[in-house]
């Protein structure tokens, strides 16, 4: 099976040969931008309609039906309308972090979603310190949303500036420690280096399986992660930040137009993103799943015939509906019992949790 690596090989080859090597890099990284940029806004699109199609079933509605056949362009009829929306002036605002705040909310997402890796071969960036690049970009998001609350001179949006600042910065520490956790079993911070130690044939001729299915410690720490990265994204039961009985729209309240869009991209794409993180550090990313038994020997040989894009995309999707389900299942939580629950029950099990693995794997 032709493989994305032998693709890009090819093409790289091509413009190399037929080109000086400082046009040929240019060249590349445009079309990577863009394809990157591409990719970013389509599944945007797509995980917006599905949390309408999801939401209104739950609620006992049929959700968007109207344009395109099952509704399925709503999206982009809702795309073409917010970018013809007029971007209205606030007086009193401080203009230039005002409109900087919403680059940098972004900035954060789009840098952290060209760190995965979507099939084999296929990656934008490669680090030998992936997981660290992963966790210091993606802390920026949390500076243009506390200078989106405070430049908008409106007491709503800063209340939900620091709700939000207070909540991400509490747990992106469980989450952090969780994915620290894995790095503990694959001896490396390099993605690709934490996706290979889960598939492939081992030393003893079998095969290695997913970081969940190594080690007990392993589905503590997904069961943290999971929960850590949800509240990062904002979303109930952890939308405090966003409480619209309270603070009608949070720390963007007063963005309009396509200003507003950015944010409401950034915010769907979170959510893609720690889905991402979390099939890839714990569910073996691209890798398929591997029965590591002498009976399993056509069952493996068959799941590896599937693309390798198709396994990423579909254990993210499937941690994307986890998501969703949880957000329309459970009520809102008061800021105490959200803070509550990170510093004095996540925070102690993931030390604790990091301690034990780091035990086991040294015994």
């Amino acid at each position: 099976m032709l493989t994305f690596s032998e693709i890009i090989s090819t093409i790289h080859e091509g413009l190399t040969g037929a080109l000086p090597g400082w046009l040929a890099t240019t060249i590349e990284y445009v079309i990577i931008g863009a394809a990157l940029l591409g990719l970013y806004c389509v599944l945007a699109l797509i995980l917006i309609l599905l949390e309408r199609k999801i939401c209104a079933r739950f609620q006992c509605r049929i959700g968007p039906n109207r344009v395109g056949p099952w509704g399925l362009l709503q999206s982009v009829a809702d795309m073409v309308k917010i970018l013809l929306k007029e971007i209205i002036s606030i007086k009193n605002t401080d203009n230039i972090l005002f409109k900087t705040a919403l680059f940098l909310a972004i900035a954060g997402s789009f840098c952290t979603f060209g760190a995965l890796q979507f099939g084999d071969g296929l990656a934008c960036i490669d680090f030998n310190v992936g997981v660290f690049y992963i966790l210091a970009i993606s802390s920026l998001g949390v500076v243009g949303i506390l200078l989106a609350g405070w430049s908008s001179n409106n007491k709503y949006t800063l209340i939900g500036a620091m709700r939000s600042g207070a909540q991400l910065i509490s747990y992106e520490l469980s989450a952090g420690l969780s994915i620290m956790t894995m790095v503990i079993i694959a001896g490396s911070l390099s993605i690709s280096d934490i996706i290979a130690g889960q598939g492939g044939m081992n030393a003893e001729g079998g095969y290695n399986t997913w970081y969940i299915f190594q080690a007990p410690t392993a589905i503590i720490a997904f069961i943290i992660y999971l929960i850590a990265g949800h509240a990062e994204t904002n979303r109930g039961p952890f939308d405090l930040p966003e409480a619209e009985s309270e603070l009608t729209a949070g720390y963007h309240t007063e963005y309009s137009g396509i200003q507003f869009g950015f944010f409401y991209l950034a915010e769907y794409l979170n959510m893609f993103i720690i889905a991402g993180i979390a099939a890839t550090v714990f569910l073996g990313g691209w890798q398929p799943l591997q029965i590591n038994a002498g009976w399993a020997s056509g069952f493996n040989e068959l799941m590896g015939q599937i693309p390798s894009w198709i396994w990423f995309m579909g254990k993210t999707f499937a941690l994307v509906l986890l998501s969703l389900w949880v957000r329309w299942t459970f009520p809102r939580l008061r800021i105490d019992q959200l803070l509550k629950l990170e510093w004095k029950i996540l925070m102690p099990i993931s030390i604790l949790n990091l301690l034990i693995m780091a035990v086991w794997v040294i015994i």
